[in-house]
């Protein structure tokens, strides 16, 4: 007898078969640095997002959507695999040029997984995930690849790839360029030339990172923000939600719409709380292992196969992304590939019922965090002692116990009174810490980075 566990297992591996006889086209937007509360529909009057909105509107919103890790490149590695970046020592970003860096090329991303099945892929925006050749896009599954290889100004980008043009990466002159805008308008002309065939493009946005760079009439839009840097920072989110309503534009007037699977997400918490983002209701902010630093805006559409408008409160997570691509292009998830993330469709359409995690895990340097039902056991630093980069000799606190379903914040902590439940989840949390591997490199420590307001 097949156990229920079993059944739900081959289930989430099941390759979703769509009625469309072309193979969905796949898009992932990628925001940078986003607040949980920095787009509209999570109630933001600061944040002007409709077309970001009409993802969730159209499709799904998850409000317990989370990362692997609360910085960029750890993050964007995950996705990338479906794996726990930490699995294979992709802790922390690049350390400054001093050990080689970049996602490991014993990885298999998800953009070789969709080629493999017949798709045209594309990377557009910022990469951050090595700078050495063989670590570009285009050795790693992509077709192409338009956009910088790590963090970059919005004007000027000095570290700029156009793989149609060649491999070398090159400062932008033209004084115009602003990147929000040309990766928009790449984007619509990836989708023009491949209307007629299957396309993968991940859209990894560098805004809203710093710098604070925006065009002066959109900067006009919002003369009535409460500080200069939300003012920066609504001009900034409003240029990439312009961008995303133009490529979303492209696909109505093609008529790709209703067979494209589209993703939004942050890759992680914002920055500065209060200053320049806005994490509410939740507790910390970007490099922290607190629901500030992990739980993002994810929302997901695929019209005429997905509900519109469904809000999903079950725990899902960026590594999630890759599997269910897979499925919905019609491929197997093999258990070789050894996956963390899992396919959300079973879920989404009710063939499978429970969590499609009981439990996830992180691991930052010295902050970590377990979520096993709705239990979390965090080990962080204090808000107040949080720095903009994280170290490996961060200080943390004691850990804490919270109750996510009745605490989102995370201002109730439970550890005295469930001491059982706190041994618990850090047992679970150390037989999951067992099966990492160290750290491949360790930050750096870069100078204060200049706002470059203009």
């Amino acid at each position: 007898m097949i156990s229920r566990r079993s059944f739900l297992a081959s289930l989430a591996a099941t390759p979703f078969a769509p009625a469309a006889t072309r193979k969905p086209n796949v898009i992932v937007f990628l925001g940078d640095d986003m607040g949980y509360r920095d787009i509209s529909l999570h109630g933001s009057t600061e944040m002007s997002t409709p077309n970001i909105d009409s993802i969730g509107k159209n499709g799904i919103r998850f409000t317990n959507g989370y990362v692997s890790c609360p910085y960029c490149s750890p993050t964007r590695s995950g996705l990338m695999t479906g794996r726990y970046q930490t699995r294979y020592g992709h802790e922390f970003n690049e350390g400054q040029g001093r050990l080689k860096f970049g996602l490991p090329l014993t990885e298999t991303t998800i953009a070789q997984r969709l080629k493999d099945l017949g798709y045209a892929t594309h990377a557009v925006g910022k990469w951050h995930l090595g700078n050495d050749l063989e670590y570009r896009p285009m050795k790693r599954g992509f077709d192409e690849f338009y956009g910088t290889v790590a963090n970059t100004s919005f004007y000027h980008p000095p570290q700029f790839v156009d793989s149609r043009i060649g491999p070398e990466a090159k400062r932008i002159e033209d004084p115009a360029f602003y990147t929000t805008r040309a990766y928009a308008k790449r984007v619509t002309e990836i989708i023009e030339a491949n209307k007629d065939r299957p396309f993968f493009v991940y859209m990894a946005w560098n805004a809203v990172h710093a710098p604070l760079q925006a065009p002066q009439e959109t900067l006009d839009r919002f003369k009535s923000a409460k500080s200069e840097d939300r003012r920066y920072q609504a001009a900034m989110t409003a240029e990439l939600d312009d961008g995303i309503g133009k490529i979303l534009d492209k696909l109505r007037e093609l008529k790709l719409e209703e067979n494209t699977l589209i993703f939004f997400l942050s890759d992680n918490g914002g920055p500065q709380p209060g200053i320049r983002t806005d994490n509410t209701p939740l507790k910390g902010y970007k490099s922290s292992t607190w629901e500030g630093g992990i739980r993002v805006p994810f929302l997901m559409q695929w019209k005429g196969r997905l509900p519109a408008g469904k809000v999903y409160d079950k725990p899902v997570i960026q590594l999630d992304i890759q599997p269910t691509a897979v499925a919905a292009a019609g491929g197997s998830i093999k258990k070789q590939w050894k996956l963390d993330g899992v396919n959300l469709f079973p879920y989404l359409e009710g063939r499978a019922s429970g969590r499609p995690h009981e439990t996830l895990c992180w691991r930052f340097g010295p902050q970590w965090a377990i979520r096993k039902g709705d239990w979390k056991l965090v080990q962080a630093s204090e808000e107040k002692l949080l720095p903009a980069i994280a170290l490996p000799e961060m200080p943390v606190g004691p850990v804490h116990l919270y109750d996510l379903s009745s605490d989102i914040n995370e201002s109730n902590d439970l550890s005295s009174k469930h001491p059982e439940k706190v041994k618990e989840l850090r047992d679970a949390w150390e037989a999951w810490n067992k099966e990492l591997a160290p750290p491949g490199w360790l930050p750096g420590r870069p100078g204060s980075q200049s706002k470059q307001k203009k």
